[in-house]
């Protein structure tokens, strides 16, 4: 029953016991009819940045619904604004999706589709439903109104068809500025939904783009170019985050009136929120810019890329995509949770090794000089099959300098003066001598071992209350530790900022078959917890590993 508990962490009752309402929905449109049977999904992002969690929890989403209905799934790049987008973005997706375990039944581009947006429009203009104007966007903005109040006309909302067909064809040949003309829909400028108070659906825009370099000058914008792709794709359930809710009336109108037969069907669901990062493409990319994080893959930072080289697996992202279900509403999930996912992940299936993070050396003066002897350790205790090592012991070891003090509170049952503690898997030693440098600082603990207490002889004549991870300082391998702990803390305020302390740099020291460490091998670090060789900086003599996660969990 624990281990079932353990397994649940993270989802309610009824995410248990039932589907999550968006197969509810897709459920009764099956039995239905309502599109004979298909179930075909898409994965729309905007190739303006790097992925984060947050979109993770969308490309399970519409995967696995596809998945699990025995449909199709896109991915579709949503590129209509040459500005931000970038073909390194594009890449990224590509691979961070392929990570994840998904494989796309279709690769498209909102830019393929630019000439049927662009007869869609004219068709829309030739049926009275849009129209040049000339307002800028400020002037827009001030005429679209207010929540408890109407908005004002355009004066060039009553131009002619004809006068709106030779302008958007102008707009097109490039004949206009930037900013100089828009095309907007003709609905209700006195709606309550100020989505659908005349909203602009092409702006001009000079730059180059990524995939159709200088073709095109006029760009359509998301909230017109969204619902097309899905039609033109045969898309049936359109999933999209909550902020796009009051969006949806204007899918719907877009698709209506350009007669779409059994229109796609947009639904939303809440976002995911996660403590002490953000889920902001804009602020990353700014910490990025501003050179806070080393790019986009830092492994601080929560995007896919930054997650994958810390050493997070698909497996435990796509455990906590599932975990915290989908919701209707927004809320806030504990890192906690995605922390203990990568631990249930990670326990079962790495090795563990004895490293020692913050080195102090230590001298057992009554061992011989020159024996060197090996033990047998356990590569993972929770799985025999993985076998065991053996890992080499001599008169001179080091230690982690946090299990050693000189003044020890009560329940400190680690190294101090005068006190006897087990080194896992070899001998009890006890500290009889402390060596200090000029400044006073502990450089050298002198202690004597007891032969008879070897690991695994059944020795029982005294029991120790502390247990030390080690290393044997003549066989030891030098490695650099980057301890990462999370990007944001909250401040008085509660909100979040950046953590001055999200990495410590650690120069260590570990067993020797660590040397045997390939690229992206991750490892349990005895009582420290759960590393990654970095897949960038491990190479040659340089060994440095990336902290995945603590080894303890806090999360309840």
């Amino acid at each position: 029953m624990a281990a079932d508990n353990e397994k649940n962490i993270g989802k309610t009752e009824t995410e248990e016991t039932s589907s999550n309402f968006i197969q509810n929905i897709i459920d009764e449109d099956l039995k239905e009819g309502v599109y004979k049977n298909r179930v075909h999904t898409r994965f729309p992002p905007e190739p303006n940045g790097y992925l984060h969690i947050g979109h993770a929890k969308s490309i399970c989403l519409n995967f696995s619904l596809a998945e699990k209905n025995k449909g199709l799934c896109n991915l579709r790049f949503d590129d209509t604004n040459p500005v931000k987008e970038d073909i390194e973005y594009v890449e990224s997706i590509k691979e961070d999706v392929k990570w994840l375990g998904f494989q796309w039944d279709g690769l498209y581009f909102a830019s393929d589709y630019f000439q049927k947006m662009y007869e869609c429009a004219v068709k829309l203009i030739k049926k009275g439903n849009a129209y040049v104007c000339d307002l800028s966007a400020e002037e827009i903005k001030a005429f679209r109104g207010t929540l408890n109040g109407p908005g004002e006309n355009s004066p060039f909302r009553n131009r002619s068809i004809e006068e709106n067909l030779e302008l958007f064809e102008k707009m097109k040949n490039g004949e206009f500025k930037d900013g100089e003309k828009v095309l907007r829909l003709k609905i209700d400028m006195a709606s309550p939904n100020l989505n659908m108070r005349d909203p602009v659906v092409y702006r001009i825009s000079h730059n180059t783009h990524h995939n159709t370099g200088d073709e095109w000058c006029v760009y359509p914008m998301y909230d017109y170019a969204h619902p097309l792709e899905d039609a033109f794709e045969n898309i049936t359930h359109s999933i999209c985050t909550l902020e796009f809710e009051d969006h949806r009336p204007l899918y719907d109108w877009v698709l209506k009136e350009l007669e779409f037969i059994t229109p796609p069907k947009q639904i939303e669901f809440a976002r995911l929120n996660l403590t002490h990062t953000v889920m902001s493409k804009r602020y990353l990319k700014a910490l990025v810019e501003d050179g806070a994080v080393e790019g986009w893959d830092d492994p601080r930072m929560p995007t896919i890329a930054g997650l994958r080289r810390r050493g997070c697996t698909p497996e435990a992202i796509r455990d906590f995509c599932d975990r915290i279900g989908v919701a209707k509403s927004n809320s806030t999930v504990d890192m906690a949770l995605l922390e203990h996912c990568i631990r249930e992940d990670l326990k079962p299936k790495v090795e563990t090794k004895m490293v020692v993070v913050d080195p102090l050396k230590v001298v057992i003066t009554n061992y011989p000089e020159e024996q060197v002897e090996w033990f047998e350790v356990e590569n993972n205790k929770e799985d025999e099959s993985m076998g065991k090592r053996k890992v080499p012991f001599s008169k001179e070891i080091y230690i982690d300098r946090g299990d050693f003090m000189e003044n020890p509170p009560k329940k400190f049952f680690r190294l101090f003066l005068g006190n006897e503690v087990r080194l896992k898997g070899a001998y009890f030693i006890k500290c009889q001598e402390v060596i200090k440098d000029s400044e006073g600082m502990v450089t050298e603990l002198r202690c004597t071992y007891d032969p008879e207490t070897r690991s695994g002889s059944g020795f029982n004549a005294r029991k120790v209350k502390g247990t030390l991870h080690w290393v044997d300082a003549a066989h030891a391998q030098k490695i650099t530790i980057n301890a990462y702990s999370h990007l944001m803390v909250q401040n008085e305020d509660e909100e979040n900022v950046l953590n001055p302390e999200s990495l410590k740099i650690y120069k260590g020291y570990a067993e020797p078959s660590i040397k045997d460490s390939k690229h992206n091998q991750r490892y349990q670090f005895f009582r420290h917890g759960y590393f990654f060789a970095d897949p960038v900086l491990t190479k040659g003599d340089a060994y440095v590993f990336n902290r995945i996660v603590e080894l303890k969990s806090s999360y309840k």
